[in-house]
């Protein structure tokens, strides 16, 4: 009943309440992120949804304009600390998850949810299993089970699989537990960023 009726309702009253607070930081950061290069503020990516329909995942951009597209050996999106494509407030942004705040406009939408497995890019479809679709089966969340016990620390397969225990394991508590630690996750800015060496993925 939880997963298939009360989450979704969930996920709308507390996107609806949090739309205040998206309008403030809108006009906090949008003229931080836009004099920083005179760029767009919102950054719109192609990310893979429920049962693999692709949608616009919403960001606050936190690269500089026409920035390369930068990927680890196992295709996954690059991320450390002194990528040099970050501009300065990109740069705060991203260690703060400020840059995920736009996408309560995509679980208005139906695209997202608050708590779920990340979204992958489109290409990974091609390389999952057919265990790893399994990822599919539900809406991908703004936080989820990796981002709050493991953020960027672990690689990207490995995550898959934290992603179908998280389904495995879906219910109000479970989500609970996830919101909780990752407010603490984000609070402490730990393991957001990962030395160029280890080469793990956002």
């Amino acid at each position: 009943m939880y997963k298939n009726f009360f989450k979704r309702l969930f996920d709308i009253l507390i996107s609806l309440l949090c739309l205040p607070f998206f309008i403030i930081i809108v006009v906090i950061f949008g003229p931080l992120i836009y004099f920083s290069d005179k760029g767009t503020i919102f950054y719109n990516a192609d990310r893979l949804g429920m049962n693999g329909k692709v949608f616009k995942m919403y960001k606050f951009r936190s690269m500089k304009l026409n920035a390369p597209d930068i990927r680890n050996e196992d295709g996954s999106t690059f991320n450390s600390e002194d990528d040099p494509r970050l501009t300065s407030i990109g740069k705060f942004i991203r260690k703060t998850s400020v840059d995920e705040i736009p996408q309560i406009l995509n679980v208005l939408k139906g695209d997202m949810s608050i708590v779920g497995p990340r979204p992958d890019l489109p290409e990974h479809f091609e390389v999952y299993s057919e265990a790893e679709k399994k990822k599919l089966s539900v809406r991908p969340g703004i936080t989820g089970y990796n981002q709050a016990y493991f953020r960027n620390t672990i690689p990207w397969k490995e995550r898959i699989k934290n992603d179908i225990y998280y389904i495995d394991h879906l219910s109000l508590w479970m989500d609970i537990r996830v919101v909780f630690k990752t407010a603490l996750s984000i609070l402490s800015r730990k393991s957001v960023f990962i030395e160029v060496e280890e080469k793990n993925e956002q």
